[in-house]
């Protein structure tokens, strides 16, 4: 018998009642209850004496979460119990020191206040151009919302990739440009199509923690390459080209993560000669174009026209995390192998957000709303770096845009003092090794330069160890 609800507790009767058939399935052991038939919804429903729809929402819940299960004709019985999981299987590239750490970037408790995260607070975002956009394409209709895109992705939306990169003067036809899901997704397909595994591939150090896992993953071996305040250190580049026999460097020149500086011209000019001495491929990310200010930096690909530079990029920083487009621009004789890669790890990338993403900046929304989070960004920014210097915070580089701040704090030679520190305020931070090819710790850590504006993290920052 299941044990009657009780209508004076808060919880509604749904969550009651599946907490009551979940006792009564313990009480007898899963083991005996397997297989067990329980009450129909109508005597399950005179029993506890609640609604037939509360028992429906009940029992749909357990069978989502594999409890029970419902065979039409027979009725809903107790499902038997999960198998144990495996063993956990070896870790030879260490793709599980990395990810545990990258959890902690990622850590959704709404009472966290995220100092060290990635993306802009939510109340940074004003969402009504992108609500306005869903419902436009939604209204039309048509295959966005029901078919497979093609593997290039929405020729729409490519079109208008081409032109937002003539503008930064990459030239490049809309047939040599992909779209992804995000630039993630753009990062994974170019290393999966460009590298095979024991490959060597020059990284910087500090960069792009999500760059570091997908190489993991991938089994090529990291070379790291120091970043300085205006770009990739060119000889030691070039040596660890020359030592190491790579024939791939990923750089993220533009707003850099985590550093937010950006590659001098004199640097970019001097990193193509490197790259055609060594016959390296360069992989530009720029996902931070949104948020950058005033002129635009030169780009490797404007000076190499997208010959042995592949640049990524994304939409998704300004707008919303959950709106994932990317793309991936690089040159005809690439640009099969990268899309046979994406069409068999995913098939297509979403037509709907492509659609989405398309209206947006056909409408001005995208531009308005980068242009309005740069100028509140570059606000933040001008009051937080001389706060940062007053309080004791060395800085790597001189931000000219974005949403991070390198630094490290002269009373903390380990940065997990700092985050240990946060933590005890309910502020998350990661130690900067996260963001290094080999994981070493040091006195490093990031910044997002919007969650420094809340009233917690400006106490923090202004006496850390306190």
């Amino acid at each position: 018998m299941i044990a009657p609800l009780d209508r004076s507790r808060p919880e509604p009767l749904a969550d009651q009642l599946a907490a009551a058939v979940i006792a009564w399935i313990e009480a007898r052991g899963a083991e005996t209850a397997a297989g067990a038939a329980l009450p129909s919804i109508r005597r399950l429903a005179a029993e506890t004496g609640v609604s037939r729809n509360t028992v429906v929402e009940a029992y749909d819940r357990l069978v989502a979460e594999g409890r029970i299960l419902s065979r039409p004709g027979v009725g809903f019985r107790v499902a038997p119990p999960a198998a144990p999981l495996p063993p956990a299987a070896p870790d030879p590239g260490g793709v599980a020191a990395v990810a545990d750490r990258v959890w902690r970037l990622y850590d959704d408790r709404p009472a966290l206040l995220r100092l060290g995260g990635g993306r802009l607070p939510d109340d940074w975002h004003d969402t009504t151009d992108l609500a306005r956009a869903i419902r436009r394409v939604t209204r039309e209709g048509g295959r966005a919302l029901i078919d497979y895109g093609t593997p290039l992705g929405e020729p729409r939306l490519r079109r208008l990739v081409a032109q937002r990169l003539a503008r930064l003067s990459v030239p490049v036809a809309e047939d040599r440009v992909m779209l992804t899901t995000g630039a993630s997704q753009a990062l994974d397909v170019v290393i999966r199509a460009l590298t095979r595994p024991g490959d060597a591939v020059l990284v910087e150090d500090p960069g792009y923690h999500n760059l570091f896992g997908l190489l993991r993953l991938q089994g090529v071996r990291m070379v790291a390459v120091p970043r300085r305040a205006d770009g990739p250190d060119l000889q030691a580049l070039d040596a660890a080209a020359a030592a190491s026999g790579a024939r791939l460097f990923v750089t993220n020149g533009v707003l850099h993560n985590p550093t937010g500086s950006t590659t001098t011209p004199q640097i970019a000019h001097g990193l193509l000669t490197v790259a055609a001495r060594h016959d390296l491929t360069i992989v530009e990310d720029d996902i931070y174009a949104d948020f950058e200010e005033g002129s635009p930096a030169v780009r490797l690909a404007a000076l190499d026209g997208l010959d042995r530079v592949v640049m990524v990029g994304s939409f998704s920083k300004p707008l919303s995390s959950a709106l994932r487009v990317g793309y991936v621009a690089a040159a005809p004789s690439r640009m099969r192998g990268l899309v046979d890669v994406k069409m068999l790890s995913s098939v297509a990338s979403s037509r709907f957000a492509e659609q989405v993403m398309a209206v947006l900046i056909e409408t001005g929304g995208l531009r308005r709303t980068a242009e309005a989070l740069t100028r509140r960004l570059a606000r933040q920014r001008a009051a937080l770096l001389p706060a940062l210097r007053r309080a004791g915070w060395r800085l790597f580089a001189e931000p000219r845009g974005g949403m991070f701040v390198w630094a490290a704090h002269e009373d903390a030679a380990d940065a997990r003092l700092l985050v240990d520190a946060a933590a005890a305020r309910g502020i998350g931070l990661v130690s900067g090794a996260v963001f290094r090819p080999g994981l070493e710790e040091g006195a490093w850590l990031r910044i997002n330069i919007a969650a420094a504006a809340d009233p917690r993290a400006r106490a923090f920052l202004k006496d850390p160890l306190g």
